[in-house]
């Protein structure tokens, strides 16, 4: 649970119990979640994300990612309820019984991904990843990145279409496309992972350890441009990147019970 228990003083009926939990909701552009934001906010009202106790957010998984990242600054938990397409960080959806939901839900802390780029025009860009960050092509002919773990030289030359390095929580996102491990949640371990690789022949990545600095230097960059994304910020024309998991910043996610980030990513091997 991700209150206290003992503290249930006010949770005698559903009025009582919203007024203990104070919610804010939160919803994508995408009818089916404005309509059922309305509904929510009908039933069990609505405070500024500032007050809350926790986020509701409705939507998909997009719509997730964004409101972790504008709220990572705010105390409250972030609960999901899937108004999109895949939803793998939401929840199924209900009206009828949320502050049950919300009491017994159980939290997943996910620490993100810290980027670096520089661009060609010499500018800098930081941005956070909950996913992944990724290198990919932006011409005709295929990139070469010459990758440095901690300092040490790893690879010389990558020629591939792009590479990236993914959290456990994002692993089975583009990761997983791109066939990349899947990582347990609460593994200490990044994975970075190539994207039709073409020299070395096939070759897909690596494990990392979570304490792992990574670099990629862009070869060529002029003949071979590159561009960088964390979580749909980009960066073009990047000149290299550098990624490490952030310890110091902590996103909390509320999943209901018995179907949290651990069971959906053995079900995704499954399946």
């Amino acid at each position: 649970m991700w209150f206290d228990p003992t503290d249930r003083t006010c949770l005698g009926n559903e009025a009582a119990q919203t007024m203990a939990r104070k919610i804010a909701f939160l919803a994508s552009n995408a009818p089916s979640a404005q309509t059922a934001r309305a509904a929510l906010v009908a039933r069990y009202g609505d405070v500024p994300e500032a007050e809350a106790d926790v986020i509701v957010a409705l939507g998909g998984d997009g719509f997730m990612l964004e409101t972790l990242h504008r709220t990572q600054d705010l105390p409250a938990p972030v609960y999901g309820m899937n108004r999109g397409t895949v939803g793998f960080l939401m929840n199924e959806y209900s009206e009828t019984d949320l502050l049950d939901r919300l009491a017994e839900a159980q939290e997943e802390v996910i620490n993100p991904l810290a980027m670096t780029a520089q661009c060609a025009h010499g500018a800098l860009h930081e941005a956070l990843a909950i996913n992944e960050v990724s290198l990919l092509r932006a011409g005709p002919q295929a990139a070469k990145l010459r990758i440095t773990i901690d300092g040490n030289l790893r690879l010389a030359e990558l020629v591939c279409d792009g590479a990236l390095v993914a959290t456990p929580a994002g692993s089975t996102a583009y990761n997983y496309s791109a066939h990349g491990p899947i990582l347990p949640i609460g593994s200490d371990v990044l994975a970075l992972t190539a994207v039709a690789a073409f020299r070395p022949r096939r070759w897909r990545g690596a494990l990392l350890p979570k304490t792992a600095h990574v670099r990629f230097d862009v070869i060529e960059p002029e003949k071979r441009p590159v561009m960088a994304d964390a979580d749909s910020i980009w960066v073009e024309n990047v000149l290299w990147v550098e990624i490490h998991s952030d310890p110091d910043v902590a996103h909390r996610i509320l999943f209901d019970p018995g179907h949290g980030l651990e069971e959906r990513l053995l079900r995704e091997q499954f399946v």
